[in-house]
């Protein structure tokens, strides 16, 4: 049970790095450094939100729901 926390902890993480990353772009940045926070912005909420289904699944089955 508590594995499923510890991946709910490590994707409120990766949310908050994707976030912080997109919400950058708001400012002026060079092409290649728009491309690299975008790329990398949205890899990291996707990693965030197969990570929060995978813990939610875990939880779910380690409960036998």
């Amino acid at each position: 049970m508590t594995s499923a926390f510890i991946m709910y902890a490590v994707a409120a993480i990766l949310a908050g790095i994707g976030m912080g990353l997109l919400l950058a772009l708001r400012r002026p940045q060079g092409p290649a450094r728009i491309y690299i926070y975008r790329m990398a912005g949205i890899m990291a909420l996707a990693a965030a939100i197969v990570l929060g289904f995978s813990a939610t699944a875990l939880r779910q089955w380690s409960a036998g729901v």
